[in-house]
């Protein structure tokens, strides 16, 4: 597909929120509102802050299939990324995303026991306009 990149970036850019999905332990779909993602490499991974305590959390440590859906609401089209989630926990990923103003989620600071990284890693994609679908890979 001819300037994917740039239709996610456009749709990031646009979105206030990305949609994210996660298998519970009844194997049943949820769907969760985050923030937009702090940090991303391409189409290929992007990085967000959550709380550990957090029962999304508790799931992708036992499955980490997940994918995250951008929407531009106004034009009517859409992007649905599958791959698969990671839970970071390391000092190095949590300094890697940390942004002054965090405090506020995350009392103690960067070393708060309840702030961890989630690294989603897209495997494939589908992206929606104009009536239209398209399937794509990524590498």
């Amino acid at each position: 597909m001819e300037n994917l990149e740039q239709i996610v970036a456009h749709l990031i850019e646009k979105s206030d929120m990305a949609l994210m999905c996660y298998i519970d332990e009844n194997e049943c779909p949820v769907t969760k509102a985050m923030l937009k993602p702090r940090e991303r490499e391409g189409i290929k991974a992007f990085w967000f802050t959550t709380n550990t305590s957090s029962n999304k959390v508790k799931c992708y440590k036992k499955n980490n299939k997940a994918s995250i859906y951008f929407v531009d609401h106004r034009n009517f089209c859409g992007i649905n990324l599958v791959g698969e989630m990671e839970v970071l926990e390391t000092a190095e990923a949590k300094e890697r995303i940390w942004r002054e103003g965090d405090e506020m989620y995350y009392p103690a600071g960067v070393t708060d026991s309840d702030y961890c990284v989630l690294r989603f890693t897209a495997l494939r994609g589908r992206y929606y306009s104009n009536f239209h679908s398209e399937n794509f890979e990524i590498e």
